[in-house]
Formats: C-alpha cells, sequence, structure tokens
C-alpha cells in the first residue's frame, strides 16, 4: 500500500478537535490552518478512527465499506460546500480491529453510512489528498456516558497499530442560543457563561478529573448551558478516555465562536 498505510506499530496520539461550521471544509481560517499544522505535526497514520457526533445509532456501528461516501447532513449551506467529495478510502482491516478491540460491548460492521461532516469537513483541511484509510465509529444512543467512556478506553491498543483516533464534537455547543455575526459563523467571541464553562472543562481536563466531567450535569449551570445534549461533548470523553498517565495534552483552536460555541481541540501524546 505504500505510504497511504503510514508505519504500522507506531504509537499514535490521540485527537479531540472543536468541528465547528461545515463552512470550515472549504474556508481558509485560523481553525483550518490549526487542523493542518496539527496534521503536519502528527506522523502519518496508518488510518483513521473517527467518531463524530453527527452519527447516532441504536447500538454502536462502524462503517466497514471500501468507499465511504460523502455526507452531507447539512442543509442551507453554498452549492460550493454541497458539491464537496471527501474520496478517503474505508477499511474493512480496522473496522474487524474495533469490533475485536471492544470486548465487552458488541460493536457491529456496517455498510450504511459513510463519513459526516463532523468527520470529513476536518479531514479535507488535515488530509486535503484524502489518502489515508478512514472508518467510523457510531455513538451508541442507549449507552451512559460512563459506558461510551469505558468503551473508548478499550480502543487503546489501536494507537499502537499506527491508527490515529480522532473525537470530533464541540466542548461547548449550544446552537440554539448561537449569534453568529451576520454570515461569519467563526467570528470570535463569547457569551461569559459559555468561556466559564470552557475554563471549568480545561481544569477539569488539567487535573485528570474524568470522573467529574463523566457526570457533567454536576458542574453547575454554565456547563449545563453549553452541554444542552450530549452528543458533541462525548467526543472530548473519548479522548479523554485514552489519555495514559502523564501524557501531556497541547491545545490549539482554542477560541469561542458565535457566542455559544467554542473551537477548542486537544492533542493528547
Amino acid at each position: 500500500m505504500g505510504d497511504l498505510w503510514g508505519s504500522a506499530g507506531e504509537l499514535m496520539p490521540v485527537l479531540f478537535v472543536g468541528h465547528g461550521s461545515p463552512m470550515n471544509a472549504i474556508e481558509d481560517n485560523e481553525f483550518t490552518r490549526g487542523f493542518r499544522r496539527e496534521a503536519l505535526a502528527l506522523p502519518k497514520p496508518r488510518a483513521i478512527l473517527c467518531v463524530s457526533a453527527h452519527w447516532e445509532t441504536h447500538g454502536s456501528l462502524v462503517t466497514s465499506m471500501k468507499k465511504p461516501s460523502t455526507i452531507h447532513d447539512f442543509y442551507g449551506f453554498p452549492r460550493d460546500l454541497c458539491d464537496v467529495e471527501y474520496p478517503a478510502p474505508g477499511s474493512k482491516w480496522l473496522a474487524e480491529e474495533v469490533v475485536k478491540t471492544v470486548s465487552n460491548q458488541a460493536v457491529r460492521l456496517s455498510e450504511e453510512w459513510g463519513l459526516d461532516h463532523g468527520c470529513w469537513a476536518v479531514f479535507r483541511r488535515m488530509y486535503p489528498e484524502a489518502d489515508v484509510l478512514v472508518v467510523q465509529l457510531s455513538l451508541d444512543r442507549e449507552k451512559s456516558h460512563r459506558d461510551h467512556y469505558e468503551l473508548a478506553k478499550q480502543l487503546a491498543p489501536l494507537g499502537g497499530e499506527g491508527v490515529l483516533i480522532i473525537g470530533s464534537g464541540n466542548m461547548v455547543h449550544n446552537l440554539g442560543l448561537a449569534e453568529p455575526r451576520g454570515e461569519d459563523f467563526n467570528a470570535e467571541f463569547g457569551f461569559d457563561w459559555a468561556i466559564e464553562a470552557n475554563d471549568i472543562l480545561k481544569r477539569l481536563i488539567g487535573e485528570g478529573n474524568h470522573d467529574l466531567l463523566i457526570e457533567y450535569l454536576k458542574l453547575g449551570r454554565a456547563v449545563q448551558l453549553v452541554v444542552p445534549t450530549n452528543e458533541h461533548y462525548l467526543l472530548m470523553l473519548y479522548a479523554l478516555a485514552l489519555r495514559g498517565e502523564d501524557e501531556p495534552i497541547t491545545y490549539f483552536n482554542d477560541k469561542p465562536v458565535a457566542g455559544s460555541l467554542t473551537m477548542t481541540s486537544f492533542r493528547i501524546g
């Protein structure tokens, strides 16, 4: 497979990315440049396993098709965005490895999805040649926050197989209270409560207090406001579950947008 496969056996870092607006797939801005810089700083992955906020299912599924489709799971955006295709190859090998690795929670193979914008809008900036294998794991609606965290921990051996695991959501994400500046969804500003919540979550990450992060509803009004539903937040837990003892966390794209969202992203390792 040549360099498509990168370096099998090389321990890969883990990423949590705040993916933000689908427009990041076609815009040149500080956040998309941040995605690209991060990719260039990483070893070339053998493959990517992405868990996105935009694929929720009953039961856990993992894509296993050779050619995952580019899913345009949004509306009201320009035709230029809706015409984008991201033809990254899939990987039945990696899909089957996920099924085997997650031993105490059932994961089923699926050919009924593809890559949603939580994946391809970011990967188009990170790996514009679409030359890395990509597999997507769903979020099971029936699992508790703790169940998601425990499932993620079981994925750790894949990092030693050259697999880059990426959780793609947003740490602070309340679209109902968002106030974009005209058509600029990436205008930098945050409500006081959104910035407060982001700071609380980062402090707990720094302390390694995963238990409180899992039980985030106990963290007060600011955090409750920024996590009105859990699908974007859970991806942060997926990444943190894979953090080894004393592994460093490096933040990037750590800014608020549209008042009630943050693009805060981090690398573990």
